[in-house]
């Protein structure tokens, strides 16, 4: 077979995969808005999504010249050595992308094909210059840098306008709307929405056409010249059906903008970002067909490549479905997706990032801009803002799926009116424009406005938006990096470097999956404390210490390995344990998180029978960190190379582990069979602790006067049994706060069957 047509071959296998890792990261541009709102059961919003994806796939043949000269010329470049190039293109696309997504963050796949075709073309012409004995200025020739600084500019400058809009118009439509939209959806809805379908038909609709596969050119010239009409119709179209359905029915008009909106966005996405996936491929496919029938063969100049293209519609439609395919199969597009939806939601809770110097700078600043603001703008104003801004009269209805939605239907309407009217203006204009950053930047700044990021969350929500930014950055330069390497590697070693390289991407991705699966697998667990399907506060409460009979026998099991592990000095399982606290940590946090939201919903309770229930807030968390003083102390210990523990202070702490751990085991089967037959034998376990809490102290006196436990050994000592005591006595403590909330439960379940009539 010709070396070049098994390139050609490669490249199509290649251009599969990198549908699939590239879907995986780009869902999350369609699906942010739709899902975090709720606004329909996942399978209904993927079918929309779906549906978006095959229309818009028509429409991206226009964009497919960016990868055949939107980087370099390819007049000054020969068939094969294009095929070097776009090998390596594909190889670091795939590697990149894949990478991206086992970690659940959001990247723009636009910017890492144009710095991955940069990297590539630059190594390539190089190699050209340094051969010819050329002088490096002639690098200008070879690379279209106009064209391509004109995308990474255009890319730039779409981050900021996409967060000043998608704040602006959050702004606004908050203070039109407030968080109870309803009443004033009735009002004035019908103009808003039919403003808002308008944009989409006219940036979706209109301006995606110029590059659709299957408009004719009288077709496309009849609808450039009657913009304005179809624009203005479509509003008062629009406008009028809204405002009959706000009158004469219940259908809420936010839903239908979602969900249309979420197809536009869909289709605008499958339109700029097909090229990302396919267009290298396809220009490969072109280049060798060109160098079949001209007249030089293989070492003639790609100039075939400059002319316009259209793609055909049957090849744009199949890679459509592999997209369909993979957004509704694919596990990594819901990392990605996740991540995004944390960082906007509405409500508190357990942060998915921590806080940076940065972050923390940042919200000092923006405290400080905003005070400022306030000593400027009258009282009177302030005040009207927010009572607009009042996010108490926010009451999010249970999702479709049970859950809570993580932001209202009026802010993910917004976020998608804004997106996929950037992005579609972008296509219409053949610009590569980055649809992760239009829609993130659009979340993120509705997110903003909406007062979402409050003094609580600020600091960990921007380190959130700090780590995907930065990520991009890394994303530029790990595109141009790797790709010139695969480059400069393929074409010294042609078909052997193709298939090391080939090797490596497969094993790093197939490490990406397991790790991917491991934080899968990690998450799921935490899903076992989930309360936003739970309505009823007593069923709340009693699942919560459920919650707590399931932490309580991971700590069991913490606190065994870690002094297993400090007794046979085995560094390599103590090092797991330390990095094991960090997950009991995030345990309790979500666990007080969960009590949190409970009280919250505890209105007509009474403060004194839940005042005892509070107490387990404070008691979660001293086991917490007990625990991992435990694990972080005897990490320490044998990492520092110190002396092991004698063997009467094993025997000693072996026994006091021995009753810690009874009390926990049966405390935890307790709290999940909700049952004290052992409630007798917890607290002898803990009188037997009290008792070799004394002799084993006066043993360690006797050896600190003996000179046999040196310093390190006796604070060592003394620091276990003290955190084993606190676990022992808190557990005690958790024990005795659940069976006096049952009691007050059981007394609520009474008076509620004595208030309630007997129905006929």
């Amino acid at each position: 077979m010709d070396i070049y047509l098994g390139a050609v071959v490669i490249l199509g296998a290649l251009a599969v995969s990198d549908l699939i890792v590239g879907v995986s990261n780009d869902a999350v541009n369609f699906l942010n808005s739709s899902i975090g709102s709720k606004v329909a059961p996942r399978a209904v919003i993927f079918i929309i999504a779906s549906l978006g994806i095959l229309a818009g796939v028509t429409f991206s043949s226009g964009m497919m010249e960016v990868a055949r000269k939107g980087i370099f010329h390819p007049k000054y470049f020969t068939m094969p050595e294009l095929m070097v190039m776009f090998l390596a293109v594909m190889l670091t696309d795939i590697f990149l992308l894949d990478l991206y997504n086992t970690f659940g963050l959001p990247t723009s796949t636009t910017v890492s094909i144009v710095f991955e075709l940069l990297g590539a073309a630059v190594a390539v012409s190089m190699i050209k210059i340094i051969s010819a004995g050329q002088n490096f200025a002639a690098l200008v020739e070879y690379i279209n840098t106009g064209k391509a600084l004109a995308i990474i500019f255009g890319i730039l400058i779409s981050v900021v306008i996409a967060f000043v809009v998608g704040a602006l118009l959050q702004f606004i439509s908050r203070l039109l709307f407030t968080f109870d939209y309803m009443k004033r959806l009735k009002r004035y809805g019908g103009l808003w929405g039919g403003a808002a379908m308008a944009m989409i038909v006219y940036f979706i609709l209109i301006k995606g056409a110029k590059g659709a596969s299957f408009i004719t050119d009288e077709t496309l010239a009849w609808i450039n010249t009657h913009n304005g009409t179809i624009f203005l119709v479509s509003f008062v179209i629009c406008a009028i059906v809204f405002q009959l359905l706000l009158l004469f029915s219940r259908i809420n008009i936010l839903k239908i903008i979602i969900l249309v909106g979420t197809f536009a966005l869909a289709m605008a996405f499958a339109a700029n970002d097909l090229v990302n996936f396919i267009g290298v491929p396809l220009a490969g496919l072109s280049s060798y067909l060109a160098a079949q029938i001209g007249p030089d063969g293989y070492n003639q100049a790609m100039t075939a490549l400059e002319q316009p293209v259209r793609s055909h519609t049957g090849l744009l439609l199949v890679a459509g479905i592999i997209m369909v395919i993979t957004l509704w199969v694919s596990r990594k597009a819901r990392t990605v997706t996740q991540t995004e939806v944390s960082l906007g939601r509405q409500d508190e809770g357990v942060e998915r990032f921590g806080s940076s110097s940065l972050s923390r700078t940042l919200v000092r600043m923006s405290t400080a801009l905003i005070a400022g603001f306030r000593r400027i703008v009258p009282a009177r104003w302030q005040v009207l803002a927010a009572r607009r801004f009042d996010d108490r009269l926010y009451r999010p209805t249970t999702g479709s799926e049970g859950d809570r939605p993580s932001f209202d239907l009026l802010r993910a309407s917004v976020n998608l009116m804004v997106a996929s009217a950037l992005i579609s203006f972008a296509t219409s204009l053949k610009l590569p424009l980055s649809t992760t950053y239009v829609t993130f930047m659009v979340a993120m700044g509705s997110s903003l406005s909406d007062r979402a990021w409050g003094r609580d969350s600020a600091v960990y929500r921007i380190t959130g938006v700090l780590t995907v930014i930065g990520g991009w950055f890394i994303t530029a330069l790990m595109a141009f990096t790797v790709s010139s390497i695969f480059a400069v590697v393929i074409y010294h070693w042609q078909v052997m470097g193709v298939l090391l390289i080939v090797v490596v991407v497969a094993l790093l991705v197939l490490r990406n999956h397991r790790v991917h699966r491991d934080r899968a697998v990690a998450d799921e667990a935490l899903e076992v404390f989930n309360l936003r399907k739970i309505t009823d506060t007593q069923q709340a409460i009693a699942i919560s210490f459920e919650h707590a009979g399931i932490f309580l026998h991971e700590v069991k099991q913490a606190v065994a390995d870690s002094l297993n592990g400090l007794f046979s000095q085995d560094l390599q399982s103590l090092k797991g344990r330390k990095k094991e606290s960090k997950k009991i940590q995030n345990w309790a946090n979500i666990l007080v998180a969960n009590i949190y939201k409970i009280l919250r919903s505890t209105q007509s309770v009474d403060v004194d029978d839940t005042q005892r229930y509070t107490s387990t807030i404070s008691t979660l968390q001293e086991i917490a960190e007990s625990h991992r003083d435990i694990a972080m102390r005897a990490y320490l210990h044998i990492a520092n190379n110190h002396k092991g523990l004698l063997s009467s202070q094993i025997e000693e702490i072996g026994h006091i582990r021995n009753c810690v751990l009874e009390i926990l085991e049966k405390t935890s089967e307790a709290f999940l069979q909700k049952e004290f037959r052992d409630y007798a034998s917890i607290t002898a376990a803990r009188n037997r602790l009290k008792i070799l809490f004394a002799e084993y102290n006066r043993n360690q006196i006797q050896r600190i006067r003996q000179q046999t436990s040196k310093t390190r050994l006796s604070i060592l000592f003394y620091g276990l049994i003290w955190d084993l005591e606190k676990i022992a006595d808190q557990t005690i403590n958790l024990l005795n706060i659940f069976q006096h909330t049952l009691r007050v439960n059981e007394r609520t379940a009474e008076k509620r069957l004595v208030e309630t009539p007997d129905t006929p």
